[in-house]
């Protein structure tokens, strides 16, 4: 039996159990399964690695940072951006990965048209890649969170206007809290303007909804989610 499982909090409503599930029955893939384990910290990952007999992993909120440490190595791509959201086991050695950077790039390219300055709302591990394929296309951006130098109320019409992309990797909207939204000036937004949600649960958050009111153009995260775990799947097999 191969097992592979997703690491993280709050996973009960998680697409990565299901879109594999699903995978395995198309390819007509027996003595597998795929599990979610809820922990706390990830300090025993190898622990849980071996007991679990894990052959792969997919990470999520809020580990993509904190697990580097716990790794024997990790990619040339994943050490750039500074977070993991896959791990191979290879002759017993922990690597981590990152397939969210080619998940974001694939799906976003096509709608970006001359679009070339964003606002990235939120700094945790999902940014991390959004930040690393922005800085490949030559888009600049301007990362908008909290508490920090440049927040939210910072915002202003001549900054809208400018920045053409917004991008949300913040949880706000993320089911079940899915009245919650990042409070930037949705009345200052135009046709011109493309909303990129990282969530993909709802299908169509209140940032996206927003958006959408003011003509935006809008996508969420499940193409992306897609094509990263598809990129997982390559890494275990390979």
């Amino acid at each position: 039996m191969r097992t592979f499982g997703l690491i993280g909090k709050n996973l009960s409503h998680s697409f990565s159990k299901k879109f594999f599930k699903r995978k395995f029955k198309e390819l007509n893939i027996t003595e597998v399964e795929y599990i979610n384990l809820e922990i706390e910290n990830v300090s025993n990952i190898r622990s849980i690695i071996s007991n679990k007999g894990i052959s792969g992993m997919n990470i999520t909120i809020p580990f993509k940072k904190k697990i580097i440490p716990f790794l024997d190595s990790i990619s040339q791509e994943a050490e750039e951006i500074g977070a993991v959201n896959t791990i191979e086991i290879r002759n017993k050695k922990i690597i981590g990965h990152n397939t969210d950077a080619i998940g974001f790039e694939k799906s976003i390219k096509p709608l970006l048209g001359d679009r070339k300055r964003a606002l990235i709302l939120g700094d945790g591990g999902g940014a991390q890649a959004v930040k690393f394929i922005l800085n490949n296309l030559n888009i600049d951006y301007k990362i908008v969170t909290r508490n920090s130098s440049f927040s939210y109320i910072n915002i202003t019409k001549e900054i809208i206007d400018k920045n053409l992309i917004i991008i949300n990797t913040t949880p706000l909207g993320m089911f079940p809290a899915t009245n919650k939204t990042p409070e930037i000036p949705f009345n200052l937004l135009s046709e011109r303007h493309l909303l990129y949600d990282l969530i993909y649960n709802p299908k169509e958050t209140l940032f996206l909804r927003n958006g959408r009111k003011y003509k935006c153009k809008v996508k969420n995260g499940y193409e992306m989610l897609k094509i990263q775990a598809e990129e997982s799947w390559k890494l275990w097999n390979r």
